[in-house]
């Protein structure tokens, strides 16, 4: 699955218009959600608070048309809890936001 790394901008014109510096504010915003997100998830220390993080994670993915993210995070949910493989291909992907 690939990263539209336009999906995000354009989610955010729709949402607030033609207003590049409100763009960029409200796109460093979601990235800063997304690594809280994935601290959460890395924080997890049972199978219902890593899913709660996988999903909402998934939930702010989706919100911004994260496409990728959200396949991730969706896979989280259906991983062990902590799996190192699981948290650095969703540290990846964020990294690629």
């Amino acid at each position: 699955m690939a990263i539209d790394p336009g999906a995000i901008d354009a989610a955010l014109a729709a949402a607030v218009g033609d207003d590049p510096a409100l763009i960029a504010e409200l796109r460093a915003a979601f990235v800063e959600s997304a690594h809280r997100g994935l601290a959460a998830l890395e924080a997890a220390t049972d199978e219902d608070s890593w899913r709660a993080a996988a999903w909402r994670l998934k939930g702010l993915a989706a919100s911004f048309g994260a496409v990728r993210l959200v396949a991730l995070a969706t896979e989280a949910t259906r991983r062990p809890v902590g799996e190192p493989a699981m948290t650095k291909r969703l540290r990846q992907a964020i990294a690629r936001l």
